[in-house]
């Protein structure tokens, strides 16, 4: 199997790419000469730990309580995380994850709707997802997130108020990371350890890469595709999903989205991502984070 690049520091800026949500719709694939790490694909290994619900304990029922199919249960947590990361020094830009494991992951950013229907989906269905929240999105009602969190998704950095982070100083940079890095921290009990730019601009900044590792996040993670309302939004020509892709999603409802709920946005996102044959991980089972 041919394996693309995936992990890098490149130096050159990212195409701002705006969609209708307000967000990032594509980031243009990182490239890079070598990876930050050493990575091993692996499709083995421990189990997912305790604190990480399994996606198999969905019954039958509770997928077509959502008028979904059943999907396939992602593999072992690989012993050997295909990415590691450092305590100090650069931090690694990636949009995927190396693996042969034949599994995408669910990225959700910024926490404008709060629909609480979106969060007895996750508890009944058991989708891993990894959540980057802007501050002042979120802050009228941080409790809303929480229960997410105990399913075991992860909370992570997306800025303070959502600017483009080329457009601004470095001291601006700065305090929109390390301001929000300090609210999630507190409010969450957890600090987040890695970062997304919002619109996915800056992210090969030497700037930027400053201001992330001075604030604490110690990765840079972008996407492959994002979840419009009923279809993806792909990188690849071939407009397929590969192996590790993260695909980019948003807290969004019906002003946004046409009419349809975010309930109903995931839904269609599952869907798309189940017909072409794959399972939805936890990112954090793929990351080895600093230890110390």
């Amino acid at each position: 199997m041919k394996k693309r690049a995936r992990i890098g520091y490149g130096l050159g800026a990212l195409a701002v790419l705006l969609a209708a949500s307000g967000c990032g719709s594509s980031a243009p694939a990182t490239k890079s000469a070598a990876p930050a790490q050493p990575s091993a694909a692996s499709s083995g290994g421990s189990s997912a730990p305790a604190s990480a619900p399994a996606q198999d304990t969905a019954g039958d029922a509770a997928w077509a309580k959502w008028g979904l199919k059943p999907m396939a249960k992602a593999p072992a947590a690989p012993a050997d995380k295909p990415i590691k990361l450092t305590k100090t020094g650069t931090v690694p830009v990636f949009s995927e994850v190396p693996t042969q494991d034949k599994v995408v992951f669910i990225t959700i950013d910024d926490g404008a709707e709060k629909d609480p229907k979106f969060v007895q989906m996750l508890t009944d269905l058991k989708v891993p997802i990894t959540m980057f929240l802007t501050k002042d999105i979120v802050k009228n009602d941080y409790a809303y997130f929480k229960p997410l969190q105990a399913l075991g998704n992860t909370i992570q950095n997306h800025t303070v108020d959502h600017p483009v982070m080329s457009k601004i100083p470095a001291a601006k940079q700065k305090s929109e990371i390390c301001d929000d890095q300090t609210a999630l921290t507190e409010q969450y009990g957890t600090a987040p350890y890695l970062f997304r730019p919002p619109f996915g601009d800056g992210a090969n900044t030497p700037t930027l890469n400053t201001s992330v590792q001075e604030c604490g996040p110690r990765a840079i993670v972008l996407w492959r595709e994002s979840m419009q309302i009923h279809d993806m939004q792909y990188q690849s020509a071939d407009k397929k999903l590969k192996n590790g892709d993260i695909i980019l999603a948003h807290f969004r409802g019906p002003s946004e989205l046409k009419g349809e709920s975010m309930t109903s946005m995931f839904g269609e996102m599952l869907a798309r991502i189940q017909e072409q044959g794959f399972a939805v991980a936890r990112l954090d089972d793929y990351i080895a984070k600093p230890v110390g």
